[in-house]
């Protein structure tokens, strides 16, 4: 029987294993979910709703101990407090507007025809959830799925294999059955073979490009609903007429937040010639005070990244980029714990699009910044990129940011911010970033399917 390890990034010790289920144990939890959704797709929309927020809430509940639990598992300091701030914020909003989110749509009710689009759940959603930010990007679907009708398999990333279990745990404790909302440990052959048997309605991914790839190669065929949020190498644009502080202190932390393994984290920065100096030298400085170390001290601003080998290719994109001309500006002095999965920070100039630095996915404390002379210069780069997820601009022209934004292929744009999930607005992306959407009431409709009624009356 295969396993499932979390090799813990503070001190690359096991800090927790579970067995895997075998494909008949699998295929028997997603027959027991086929089996309970008509039952629960049948209660009462507010019930619905009501469970989700008891489980949300149970999960608040038990944050003092979910806060230590993920540094051990992926690394983040303790001094952040975990991630339930945004996880019931999104789990709330999407509650909040599943009512008119999952409406009728009436086209007709006289006296002879009654006309209207309804929708209905999928049936069985399979969610595979990645270990970043791994209870906000499992509550994008996991609320709105079960909100909908719908019975959820989760499926976590083994660097947080405890999450799945800690969030199944308390849904099912608030109320909703066992069967409704099932966390399982799989292998990736597994996962395939349930998919490649169209046992689930609806797949989201959250993950790598190669992984997307396997998703939708497993689904060939099966015409099996997928969303997927895949890699990013997200651009911010600096105008000559941002707020320098602002554009700073946001757009780096922005970069190094979380170790840089954010999904919208800003990997590489435009910034105008008026502004570039100043600009850098204030992202110097503010990197410069950093600590990296141990998560659970409180002191520590920078933990580990999640794995040795996620910091390695990092180092691997700064050393490519720094023998092919570009500068380093980060003192290793200032960081003596670096090494192993503990990955100082950096900051690249003198860089271009020809180094993996700033054409592939980073997703760890790395940043390039590059001069332009114009919004034409910074559009063309920003959008010289394979992956589409958001875009940054900084500008006190709000009508000008707009313009810009509707060049970019991208799938959000923000003025004057970076690095959020609104739950009100649509999380999607383009080109290899993936395709679908999350939360909003976009989210709600990717979730379901539209069925219409045509009713002759006599």
């Amino acid at each position: 029987m295969s396993t499932v390890k979390c090799i813990s990034p503070i001190d690359g010790s096991v800090f927790a294993e579970r067995p895997c289920l075998s494909q008949n144990q699998a295929f028997a939890a997603t027959e027991r979910a086929r089996a309970a959704q008509a039952d629960w797709a049948r209660r009462p929309l507010q019930e619905r709703i009501d469970l989700v927020r008891a489980g949300v809430a149970a999960i608040g509940a038990m944050n003092d101990e979910i806060v230590p639990e993920l540094a051990h598992q992926m690394g983040r300091p303790i001094r952040y407090g975990g991630e339930f701030g945004g996880f019931n914020e999104r789990a709330s909003y999407m509650a909040d507007i599943a009512a008119s989110a999952l409406a009728p749509t009436q086209i007709e009710d006289s006296d002879n025809f009654r006309r209207l689009i309804k929708r209905v759940p999928h049936g069985v959603v399979l969610v595979v959830a990645p270990w970043n930010y791994p209870y906000m990007t499992a509550i994008n679907t996991v609320a709105p799925a079960l909100i909908a009708g719908n019975t959820v398999v989760l499926k976590h990333a083994s660097q947080t294999l405890l999450v799945g279990e800690r969030m199944a745990a308390a849904f099912q404790a608030a109320g909703i059955p066992e069967a409704v909302f099932q966390n399982v440990f799989l292998d990736h052959a597994t996962t395939s073979a349930l998919i490649a048997a169209n046992s689930f309605g609806f797949v989201n991914f959250t993950g790598s490009v190669g992984g997307g790839r396997a998703m939708e190669h497993a689904a060939a065929g099966t015409f099996t609903g997928l969303g997927l949020e895949l890699g990013g190498k997200d651009p911010g644009y600096v105008m000559e007429d941002a707020d320098l502080e602002a554009a700073a202190e946001t757009l780096i932390d922005g970069a190094m937040f979380n170790s840089g393994q954010c999904c919208c984290g800003i990997e590489r920065i435009y910034v105008n010639a008026a502004l570039y100096e100043p600009f850098v030298a204030k992202a110097v400085e503010i990197v410069s005070g950093y600590k990296l170390g141990n998560p659970l001290d409180p002191d520590t601003t920078l933990g580990p990244m999640a794995h040795l080998r996620f910091a390695n290719e990092v180092r691997a994109q700064t050393a490519e980029a720094c023998a092919d001309g570009a500068k380093a500006l980060i003192d290793p002095a200032l960081f003596p714990k670096d090494g192993g999965a503990y990955l100082m920070p950096q900051i690249l100039t003198d860089v271009d699009h020809s180094m993996r630095a700033m054409r592939d996915e980073s997703f760890g404390p790395l940043v390039g910044i590059m001069k332009v002379n114009d919004d034409a210069e910074a559009v063309a780069l920003m959008n010289d990129s394979n992956f589409g997820l958001t875009a940054a601009l900084w500008t006190q022209d709000y009508t000008r940011a707009e313009a810009i934004a509707d060049q970019i292929d991208t799938g959000t744009v923000f003025t004057n911010r970076c690095d959020y999930l609104d739950p009100a607005l649509c999380w999607t992306g383009c080109k290899d970033t993936g395709r679908g959407g999350g939360l909003s009431q976009i989210g709600f409709h990717n979730l379901t399917r539209p069925k219409s009624y045509h009713i002759k009356k006599a």
